[in-house]
């Protein structure tokens, strides 16, 4: 188990953008009618079990570069940030342009970043984005660079879109091999950016505390997608939703009493909590195993569904966009990923900046070309 504290981090400011278009629970069990008149599924179990009313999608051949670049450009406006200064860039969803270059390449065009900005894309399923909020603030921490974007942008259509596809279509599907395949279905579309930057250039004074991260590899093949080959960019994935759920609450409450240790917080210090957005069994789960008030959580995910690595993050800055958090609150941003591993970190807050957007496609005459 990893742990490291900061005291040069601050979490400067959020730039988001969710798709226009709403697709319901009900919406997609309507898609479904095939397989669920052949198992005698009742309509309206998929809302029921997962808590999960609407999610949202960008069209299909949505570059997930592009939207990113809104989401930083967001940020850094709302940030009034020197752009000159960001001498990081990660992107960090599950979703990406091509196998190469990396994602972040494009990103850095569309921003006229400077050349000398570090950039690249991490990948860690739905932790991407706070790994990669780890490894900037490690950065800063060390005086290396002043300022770091870290960006993620999921699109979860195709996913969805194929799983319907294969439900409908697979004659030997049960009404317990059927359960493999909700998790799937619970996936949205949204793209999230984090300004981090140095105490002495920040202006909201929002101090990153420390982080705890935990790899319980041993289950690594509780959630997998269809092997990566070169050209194929067709989603599935398997999903054994109730073990993954167990292991993964485990390991969060693991990782979550370290973190008490390491922050000498106590549960009655934290203000806030902001899970990854799995759905409402988890969530119940997680804060009932962790001893936490579900009255001290925000959740995102009736509307906005299992955006994968952007979703913690949208959490908090939809949050912060509707005055949830005040001057002195403790936040614990609890992020638990397929792998399994688990991320917590810790925020003192003191003021919010955040700039969100809703549009289904980019306006190229935005990008720098």
């Amino acid at each position: 188990m990893l742990t490291m504290n900061y005291r040069n981090v601050c979490v400067e400011a959020f730039g988001y953008v969710v798709p226009q278009t709403v697709v319901t629970s009900e919406e997609i069990e309507q898609r479904l009618q095939p397989v669920y008149q052949r198992l005698k599924l009742p309509t309206g179990r998929l809302e029921l079990m997962t808590g999960i009313r609407q999610r949202r999608f960008w069209p299909a051949d949505t570059m997930v570069g592009d939207i990113s670049a809104v989401s930083c450009d967001l940020a850094l406006d709302v940030a009034d940030a020197d752009r000159n200064k960001v001498g990081l860039l990660v992107h960090a969803s599950v979703c990406r342009d091509y196998l190469e270059p990396a994602t972040a390449c494009k990103v850095h065009r569309r921003l006229n970043l400077p050349k000398s900005c570090l950039t690249y894309d991490v990948s860690n399923a739905c932790l991407g984005i706070l790994n990669g909020i780890l490894q900037a603030a490690s950065m800063i921490e060390l005086g290396h660079i002043s300022s770091a974007l870290v960006v993620g942008t999921e699109n979860g259509r195709s996913l969805v879109d194929n799983t319907i596809d294969m439900l409908n279509t697979n004659d030997l599907l049960t009404r317990k091999s059927i359960k493999q395949s909700i998790a799937s279905l619970t996936i949205g579309s949204a793209s999230c950016a984090v300004l981090l930057t140095d105490r002495s250039i920040s202006r909201t004074g929002n101090q990153l505390v420390n982080w705890c991260a935990t790899a319980d590899t041993q289950h690594h093949d509780l959630c997998e997608s269809v092997r990566d080959q070169a050209g194929l960019m067709q989603p599935l994935m398997d999903t054994d939703s109730e073990m993954l759920m167990q292991r993964g609450v485990a390991t969060g409450k693991l990782t979550f009493e370290r973190f008490l240790e390491q922050t000498e917080w106590t549960r009655e210090h934290i203000d806030h909590t902001f899970c990854h957005q799995v759905g409402a069994a988890h969530r119940k789960l997680f804060l009932d195993s962790i001893e936490m008030d579900p009255n001290k959580d925000f959740v995102t995910y009736p509307t906005l569904g299992n955006t994968g690595s952007a979703a913690l993050p949208i959490t908090l800055a939809k949050a912060v966009e509707q005055d949830r958090l005040k001057a002195g609150d403790r936040i614990a941003l609890l992020g638990i990923g397929s792998g399994i591993n688990c991320v917590i970190l810790g925020v003192r807050w003191t003021e919010g900046r955040v700039a969100g957007r809703e549009m289904d496609r980019v306006d190229t005459l935005m990008a720098v070309c």
